[in-house]
Formats: structure tokens, C-alpha cells, sequence
């Protein structure tokens, strides 16, 4: 799986934007899917995911304020975010996740993860 983040930028506080993220791959239907973000000195934190039912989860600092979604026919993830604020700045990074038993030949009775990571796009909201 293969991600391509794009649509960061510089946005004054209270504004909007769109992340964008382009998924390339086999059976992407049954991936979840999540947008993290990470600032200098911090660790990578999850903002929004979305699973392959369409089920979504938002992290309590963006609750009301940003939305991920998903269309399958395009293999492509968004994450709409709007009232944004100063401490929103962060990379954005784009993940793809599915649960698995098989990998590599060998059997994972529990399952095992796999991860997958697109390269960051910046997100910068100032005045």
C-alpha cells in the first residue's frame, strides 16, 4: 500500500481545510484508515480514523471541528477540518491499517498489524 497526503498549508485560525490522501494498493476496501499528526518534540498523535465499515472515532481535541471520510471508488481519504486552531499546527501524516493471520508465510493466530504511512503534509494556523 502505497499513501500520497496532500492539501496542507497555511491557514489563519478559525479557517478550513482539506487533507486529501491517494491510497494505491490490493484490497484497500478492508484497510482502516487514520490521520495522525506530530510536532516537534512530541509523539505522533491519532486525530481521526475511519474503518472499512465506515465507523469513525475522532480524538477529543478535534471532536465537532474536523471530519475524516472515505470513498472507496476512489481510494481516497479526507479529513476536513474546519474552526481550526493555532494548536492545530502539526504534520498531518496518513495511515492505513488491517488486521491480519497470514504475512510473509507465516500464520499469526492472535493477527498481526500492518502499517502503512504516507509522507507528512504540513498544516501551519496562524495570523
Amino acid at each position: 500500500v502505497q499513501l500520497q497526503a496532500s492539501g496542507g498549508g497555511l491557514v489563519q485560525p478559525g479557517g478550513s481545510l482539506r487533507l486529501s490522501c491517494a491510497a494505491s494498493g490490493s484490497n484497500l476496501d478492508y484497510y482502516a484508515f487514520a490521520w495522525f499528526r506530530q510536532t516537534p518534540g512530541k509523539e505522533r498523535e491519532r486525530v481521526s480514523c475511519i474503518s472499512s465499515s465506515m465507523r469513525t472515532n475522532d480524538a477529543d481535541s478535534v471532536k465537532g471541528r474536523f471530519t475524516i471520510s472515505r470513498d472507496n471508488t476512489k481510494n481516497m481519504v479526507y479529513l476536513q477540518m474546519d474552526s481550526l486552531k493555532p494548536e492545530d499546527t502539526a504534520v498531518y501524516y496518513c495511515n492505513a491499517r488491517r488486521l491480519i493471520s497470514y504475512h510473509n508465510g507465516k500464520y499469526y493466530p492472535h493477527g498481526i498489524y500492518l502499517d502503512y504511512w504516507g509522507q507528512g503534509t504540513l498544516v501551519t494556523v496562524s495570523s
